[in-house]
């Protein structure tokens, strides 16, 4: 099986991210599914697809039905799809957290196609650099996912619903918790009347390092060295911050447990 003519639901970041890249591949996204018409529409035209609100009205011939919406959609999305297409096609996830399973009552092929990045809509995506994790139940479908992204650049990974888990896991803390750390340093420095952009060169130089070394062996800090001084007088400066107090003597002890803090 190959996978040629797809339907995408949704119209968010991920809906727009893949199915760019699934057209400039040569796929055929014949259809747009969104809840809010402006935004199917808008998406639809950009793709060279038809737009629809009515679950009814979805193509009933697609190789592939691409679920790009929230988690706490994708439990309930299927219960008003036609029958002929839930028992006939393929239709796969994009989420990290979920396990495709969820998928299992509604339909009777059913896998994931999951890009790991955060998207941006004001940031084209290098899916040369993004790692394309699938699974599918059946091992046809499966290949046939694996066949869609092989040419993309930035390697298809084989994982089950517990690997990808763990792995969205790994990804927040990465992406998600690092972003908010950089944010409390930007208030940091708008407190201080600081550019944010002094720190800059050191995000880069932290990211560029464990594209080649272990991230264990790159740590340092006051923390690594159990400099206890600066470490308290870090705490002292924090003191009008309580939770980021809180948080600077949680993750320093996450690198050195036996700090006295």
């Amino acid at each position: 099986m190959s996978i040629q003519r797809i339907v995408l639901i949704g119209t968010g970041k991920v809906a727009q991210h893949l199915g760019t890249q699934l057209v400039a591949q040569g796929r055929t996204i014949a259809q747009v599914y969104g809840r809010r018409r402006a935004a199917s529409e808008a998406l639809a035209h950009s793709l060279g697809a038809t737009a629809t609100q009515d679950w009814q009205q979805l193509y009933p011939d697609a190789d592939l039905y691409l679920l790009a919406i929230s988690d706490r959609a994708l439990p309930h999305v299927l219960e008003a799809w036609p029958d002929a297409i839930r028992q006939r096609a393929l239709i796969a996830h994009t989420s990290g957290a979920t396990p495709a399973t969820v998928l299992a009552p509604y339909c009777a092929r059913y896998g994931v196609f999951y890009p790991l990045q955060s998207f941006s809509p004001d940031r084209p995506a290098n899916f040369h650099q993004i790692p394309i994790c699938v699974f599918a139940q059946s091992a046809a479908d499966q290949s046939a996912l694996v066949e869609l992204a092989r040419d993309w650049g930035g390697g298809v990974h084989l994982l089950d619903d517990a690997q990808r888990a763990a792995l969205h896991v790994a990804a927040v803390f990465v992406n998600n918790f690092s972003n908010h750390l950089f944010q409390i340093g930007a208030d940091i420095c708008t407190t201080e009347q600081l550019p944010f952009a002094l720190l800059l060169p050191l995000i880069q130089e932290t990211a560029a390092k464990v594209r080649q070394h272990p991230p264990r062996a790159m740590q340092t800090g006051p923390a690594l060295r159990e400099d206890l001084p600066t470490l308290l007088r870090h705490l002292d400066y924090l003191q009008s911050q309580p939770q980021w107090a809180s948080l600077y003597r949680q993750l320093s002890k996450s690198i050195q447990p036996n700090l006295p803090l």
